[in-house]
């Protein structure tokens, strides 16, 4: 890409450019310029299926022995699934950038201790599923109140990138925190994985709480006006109700 437009060329995939008879302008999604590029920060997002009838026994393994991974570097939360989807464990960790986790890994390969749980734990699972992941510019890791339980959900966009949905789509999860009814923990958009996938983890008090929050808000004029403007965007979505681990950092 030639003159002025050369420092852009890492984010064509965000960025429209529009020739004018002059200067070149840059119009940019509120997903690809900011703190995601400057932190270089990012998030690792693992979803195993548990074999059935085998979920009791991986969860006491990894309450045994999570403390040996855990030594290696930060983890943010581990959940189970309760409703939404059966028999998935969820779990996020976070890495400085990419040169921090493959140091992390290359370390867990030489850590005997933990290749030796890892293979009491690998049978009882029938698949692995891994993502990285940002965090959004607009959005902080946040932190719940109390324990409670979380929703996970999980939004495929159409394809064209932020600089298609993300302005509608940011409008959208800003009208749900207004109505206050749930606490918003992290908006995480893939790097790696399923492109144009955003993962939305919203804590609740409880179950009930949550339910009764959702009525609320389907009767809230700003989010129904918000949703209906970001839901052109949208190939579908798929949520789940998450229980913490007691190891979770995420409570």
């Amino acid at each position: 890409m030639p003159g002025p437009l050369a420092a852009f060329a890492g984010r064509a995939a965000a960025c429209k450019v529009l020739r004018q008879p002059t200067l070149p302008r840059i119009l940019c999604s509120p997903f690809g310029t900011g703190p995601r590029q400057d932190a270089g920060t990012i998030f690792e997002l693992r979803t195993y299926d548990i074999k059935p009838a085998k979920t009791k026994e991986f969860m006491e393994l990894v309450n045994r022995d999570m403390h040996i991974r855990t030594a290696h570097s930060e983890m943010i939360g581990f959940w189970t699934a309760e409703l939404g989807a059966m028999n998935k464990a969820f779990h996020i960790w976070k890495y400085d950038n990419f040169a921090h986790r493959a140091a992390v890994r290359k370390v867990l390969a030489g850590d005997k201790e933990w290749q030796e749980k890892l293979s009491a734990i690998l049978p009882l699972l029938k698949t692995q599923d891994m993502e990285i992941a940002y965090l959004v510019p607009w959005c902080e890791l946040g932190a719940p109140p109390k324990e409670g339980v979380y929703e996970l959900i999980t939004y495929q966009q159409k394809p064209g990138g932020p600089a298609l949905w993300g302005r509608s789509f940011k409008a959208a999860i800003d009208a749900h925190v207004s109505t206050n009814y749930a606490k918003l923990i992290g908006v995480f958009h893939t790097e790696y994985g399923l492109l144009n996938t955003v993962h939305v983890l919203w804590w609740h008090e409880s179950p009930d709480s949550r339910a009764a929050g959702r009525h609320r808000a389907h009767e809230d004029a700003r989010v129904v006006a918000a949703v209906r403007e970001s839901v052109q965007f949208l190939e579908s979505q798929r949520n789940m109700l998450l229980f913490p681990a007691p190891f979770s950092p995420l409570k």
